[in-house]
């Protein structure tokens, strides 16, 4: 908002000293659009120009924008410059925009609903976050109850189907009820087409309204006011919430979502009524709400995947292991936001932490047993993977070494335990100084890895007994008391004296 003493300035420069909108702007300090918008309340058509080149042009102008106004300024130039026109393309353009009809401002009645009837649905999107070495989407999930305005937060990284209903279900079992109806902007998890008020809903999004019983029903193309207390609730979390906010991983930010939805969130005054908090008004309306389903719905998003040579299939950027006897298989692979499982008909063959890394192998070592045992030479194709994986520079020494003739069975064992050994951070920088001083060798390592200790006052760490005996692994040990060694030892130190005493 401005002045009145300032939008008189603003007047009186445009239509008594003739300055040009952009001047009056520059003049002022304002932005251009105050400028227009003071001029528009005012003096909704500008006068015609007396003495303007192109004020033979107008009638040209005029007609054309009164049958198409969407018409852009330069086809109009174009029109004219077929017609004789010989000026400068921006003066034109300028010209055409004091004339073209301006959009009336649409007013709209304030919506309200009873307790109970209408809860409203969409997506925030809050930038990018690295996730090894994957880029993701940070999204999260809103769902608000009209009446109240009690807000439902989940953050995550997949905004597909599976997304999408697992914020349903843990959404609705937050509020404890399901309002009748549910409103969704022409997201593709809710509607798959829409011609004019022909709407055709997503299969699977029918199915959970068919589940939890309340009609789920898309506001108009390009009307988000007809879900404005969704849109209003999603820049109040980017302000209060998410704002300046640190978190460690999802699961903490998700933690620190739901206090915020039950404490402040919950505590703001209710616009209703500014005598009474949001908290108030869900206590009140939680009787409205219609009862949830004895039964979750199955919230996975179900993808068929081919098995290709190796026991993995693809999902989402990452591959997952099944057994090895279901190589070159079509499978079903079932994935919810937590979990992965895979599917050989009806019997469940693998079941996996999700992950949304990128190129991953998430492993189960049982599935690989079975072909270590069966493929002699694959245990170290295997090591070499491991290795590979957990610290990639250690790649070019192993071409050094294979260039110089030497065995890559052994050298991989032996780097392998070096690593298990003195550990990720300390093997990583021995790698680069051996790759710099062009000595590959496992030994060079181990001399490295040792000197990093010594420079950092640190012992040489401790190695782990292994057993391999299997009936020595099960064995149990009862541990003694150390007192007992003490007195062992005390009896030991007094019999020499005795010895002594008697001679």
């Amino acid at each position: 908002m401005i002045s009145d003493q300032l939008a008189h300035e603003i007047l009186r420069l445009f239509a008594v000293e003739k300055w040009s909108q952009g001047a009056i702007a520059r003049e002022l300090r304002l932005h251009h659009s105050v400028v227009a918008r003071v001029l528009s309340q005012t003096c909704p058509t500008p006068p015609k120009p007396q003495h303007s080149k192109l004020a033979a042009w107008l009638p040209l102008i005029e007609d054309t924008l009164a049958k198409y106004p969407t018409a852009c300024a330069s086809r109009i130039f174009e029109m004219a410059v077929e017609r004789g026109h010989r000026g400068a393309p921006s003066h034109f353009r300028a010209f055409v925009a004091q004339y073209r009809p301006r959009k009336s401002t649409e007013a709209f009645i304030r919506l309200r609903t009873l307790p109970g009837e209408q809860g409203q649905v969409d997506w925030g999107h809050f930038g990018k976050v690295k996730v090894g070495r994957a880029e993701r989407k940070l999204v999260a999930f809103v769902m608000v109850l009209s009446y109240s305005r009690r807000i439902f937060l989940r953050f995550g990284y997949d905004i597909g189907m599976a997304g999408f209903l697992d914020g349903h279900q843990r959404g609705l079992e937050h509020f404890g009820g399901v309002p009748r109806v549910l409103l969704y902007d022409n997201l593709k998890s809710a509607v798959l087409e829409r011609v004019g008020v022909a709407i055709r809903m997503h299969p699977t999004m029918l199915n959970l309204a068919g589940h939890y019983g309340y009609e789920p029903r898309p506001v108009g193309v390009a009307r988000g006011n007809e879900k404005g207390r969704v849109e209003r609730s999603i820049r109040f979390i980017r302000n209060s919430f998410f704002a300046a906010r640190e978190w460690s991983d999802l699961d903490d930010l998700n933690a620190q979502a739901l206090a915020w939805c039950d404490g402040l969130a919950a505590d703001r005054r209710w616009p209703e009524d500014h005598s009474r908090t949001v908290r108030d008004a869900i206590l009140h309306e939680q009787s409205s709400l219609m009862a949830l389903p004895a039964d979750r719905f199955a919230c996975a998003d179900r993808r068929e995947v081919h098995s290709q040579k190796t026991p993995y299939v693809r999902y989402d950027l990452n591959d997952y292991s099944v057994p090895f006897r279901l190589v070159q298989r079509t499978l079903t692979v079932f994935a919810t936001p937590e979990e992965v499982r895979v599917v050989d008909g009806q019997e469940v063959v693998a079941v996996h932490v999700r992950s949304y890394d990128k190129h991953a192998q998430i492993e189960d070592p049982a599935h690989l047993e079975g072909l270590l045992a069966h493929k002699h030479g694959a245990k170290r194709h295997r090591t070499q993977d491991r290795l590979i994986e957990a610290v990639p520079q250690t790649r070019e020494l192993l071409v050094l070494l294979a260039g110089r003739g030497d065995g890559l069975g052994r050298a991989v064992s032996q780097m392998m335990r070096l690593l298990e050994r003195y550990g990720m951070a300390d093997f990583t920088e021995a790698v680069a100084l051996a790759h710099a001083a062009n000595t590959p060798h496992p030994n060079n390592l181990r001399l490295l890895l040792e000197k990093i200790r010594h420079r950092r006052g640190l012992p040489e760490p401790m190695l782990a007994p292994v057993v391999t005996h299997p009936r020595l692994r099960d064995l149990h040990v009862r541990p003694h008391a150390l007192t007992d060694y003490d007195r062992l030892l005390a009896g030991k130190s007094r019999t020499p004296k005795e010895n002594d005493h008697d001679d």
